[in-house]
């Protein structure tokens, strides 16, 4: 009687737990915001023991204030730069939007609502002009937004002298519409006892949209695309100048949001400012880990960024120096985001 055996499994190889741990490691460091998180955590660490004052949760809600009101261009700038462009003109179309509605629903005795709306629509034309120009005319987005930005700049300060004779706005916190305004672009908020203002709230709100359109739409993967190499995204059917001209328009859009903060906020707009914040938002996208040559970013790296700038700029201040070291930091931290981005994406492609 023969038995008959079965013969015995091979044995599992045991899986290499260094190999997954170096997968895991290798996924965190080719992420873009990396850099950003971590110079923020040695920035709060750093004015958490150079300035006490920076302890107390109110400053805390004051530095989310100050974030929140670069972080929400930051966020549409980052798209942009995600998209392969730049805007130049983003800083004096904030002021451009603050201006068109005050003056419009000042001067035509409008819904201050109203005036925000055709606001609305001044902020996305400038964006669309420059999508359209740049599409167009196939010139970097660097010239035609600077074109755009020296034009804006102008037209900001003649245009206000013409019409109210002065540099800035007349008041409008009078007018009909303030109040319900005022609370959706800003109001504050209590939260626990500390006053939260509401543009962080809309800041975080605007930071989900755009990341849930960047990883779970193909609209994402097309700005991606357009941004890594536009000829190989048209020749797979990717509408690039669609693409490049709704991003411009976001930007627009994002600055026409600013706008109406800086209005319902200060109720006057004077018509020099926001000269320069461009540069603010650009710096913010790059540290956050966006790529001056297109095609890999995020917006939470946009908004570390941001972080990084109001932690910044209110931790100087709180700490009692000069705050003209702010743009110094500012420029330090930019130059330590790109090097140590490149070389983390260098030692991440070499493993």
């Amino acid at each position: 009687m023969s038995v008959q055996t079965t013969p015995a499994a091979a044995p599992q190889r045991p899986k290499d737990e260094r190999l997954a741990q170096r997968s895991f490691m290798h996924r965190v460091i080719l992420r873009p915001e990396l850099g950003s998180v971590v110079g923020a955590l040695l920035i709060f660490g750093f004015f958490i023991v150079m300035a006490p004052p920076f302890r107390n949760i109110d400053s805390f809600a004051t530095v989310l204030y100050a974030s929140s009101t670069i972080g929400i261009m930051a966020i549409a700038v980052a798209l942009l730069m995600i998209g392969g462009e730049f805007d130049l003109s983003a800083g004096v179309n904030v002021t451009t939007g603050a201006l068109a509605a005050s003056m419009i629903a000042y001067n035509l005795h409008l819904n201050l609502w109203l005036g925000a709306f055709l606001a609305l629509f001044v902020c996305l034309g400038i964006g669309f002009v420059n999508g359209y120009l740049v599409t167009k005319t196939k010139i970097h987005s660097f010239l035609i937004t600077l074109g755009m930005f020296l034009m804006l700049q102008g037209a900001n300060i003649a245009v206000t002298k013409l019409i109210s004779n002065a540099v800035s706005t007349p008041r409008v916190s009078d007018m009909e519409g303030w109040a319900s305004a005022r609370a959706v672009f800003s109001s504050s908020l209590n939260v626990f006892g500390v006053n939260i203002r509401i543009t962080v709230l809309w800041w975080l709100l605007f930071a989900a949209v755009a990341t849930f359109v960047l990883f779970k739409t193909k609209f994402g993967n097309w700005i991606f695309s357009v941004g890594g190499n536009a000829d190989s995204a048209r020749a797979v059917g990717v509408p690039v100048a669609r693409v490049k001209i709704i991003l411009f328009m976001t930007v627009g859009f994002a600055a026409w949001f600013s706008g109406m903060h800086i209005l319902f906020a200060f109720d006057t707009v004077q018509s020099g400012q926001g000269v320069t914040n461009e540069l603010i938002y650009i710096a913010a996208a790059v540290i956050g880990g966006c790529l001056l040559t297109g095609g890999y970013g995020t917006a939470i790296g946009a908004c570390v960024g941001a972080f990084i700038f109001g932690m910044t700029n209110q931790g100087i201040v709180l700490a009692g120096w000069e705050p003209d070291w702010f743009k110094f930091f500012l420029g330090a931290m930019l130059l330590l985001a790109v090097i140590g981005n490149n070389e983390l994406r260098k030692y991440a492609a070499n493993k």
